[in-house]
């Protein structure tokens, strides 16, 4: 017999290896959160004027320097997400930008790997990227519908981060915000929607079998916070019963955050 060759043993160890820095569990408190703070309207509007300019001017900047970021939306049903993406990107070129609207996933992105259809839809250089939902259906609707089962989506917590991380490292500026509104204030939008005959396409069965599942939610949207809310990726808890709040604080937010990668 010869000699025994020794095995090589690999680890996870090494300098260059992830480690995911996430907050402390509760950093974010979603039930703690009051979604009803209110803006003056004439001061808010100026604002956001000031501040779409501000987002044009560092929007050519990252065009012009190959610079990229990735602004995620998630939140309640009726919180606003499309209409703080609408202000968001109203002064942007629109060379610069895209806006993905996330439904459940069709044909070829539902026979592969749920991450699958968001790498093809990663920014180019130079390009700002914003999801309107996102990856992160995997740990809500998906696990509060029973999609997917719960190994798929208790092991999605590090993939998802895994899959961020690599986007930091190489130069993303990533941020993620949720839409935060009370039980009354979306019960008066889905109503609101109903009657309006240009905004009834919005609102539908799945949206009224959704608020029927808010505690569900609930716990899935703070466990979601106390597993990915991390340095380089942070969520924002928006409080968005007030339209004019929620898009004012996100147009400061990723302006600053904008900034400070120049």
């Amino acid at each position: 017999m010869g000699k025994k060759t020794k095995k090589t043993k690999f680890s996870d160890n090494s300098r260059e290896a992830y480690e995911f820095k996430v907050h402390p569990a509760g950093t974010l408190d979603l039930e703690g959160t009051d979604p009803l703070v209110e803006e003056d309207k004439s001061k808010a509007e100026k604002a956001i004027e000031k501040l779409q300019e501000q987002i044009f001017e560092l929007q050519v900047r990252y065009f012009l320097e190959k610079r990229r970021a990735i602004f995620v939306f998630e939140g309640w049903d009726a919180a606003g997400k499309g209409g703080a993406i609408k202000r968001l990107t109203a002064p942007m070129d629109p060379r610069g930008y895209k806006v993905w609207p996330i439904a459940a996933p069709k044909d070829a992105e539902a026979r592969q790997h749920y991450l699958w259809r968001f790498f093809t839809r990663l920014p180019e250089m130079g390009e700002i990227a914003i999801f309107d939902r996102s990856w992160y259906g995997r740990v809500l609707v998906e696990r509060v519908e029973r999609f997917c089962s719960e190994k798929a989506w208790q092991r999605a917590y590090d993939e998802i981060n895994a899959f961020e991380r690599m986007l930091t490292d190489d130069g993303v500026v990533l941020l993620k915000f949720f839409l935060h509104i009370d039980a009354d204030t979306q019960m008066r939008r889905f109503k609101d929607r109903e009657k309006d005959p240009i905004r009834q396409f919005k609102i539908g069965p799945d949206d009224w079998r959704n608020r029927k599942k808010w505690p569900d939610y609930l716990v899935a949207y703070q466990d979601m916070f106390d597993r990915t809310h991390r340095p380089d990726a942070p969520w924002v808890i928006v409080p968005a019963a007030d339209k004019r709040h929620a898009r004012l604080t996100v147009l400061k937010t990723c302006v600053q955050a904008l900034k400070e990668r120049l």
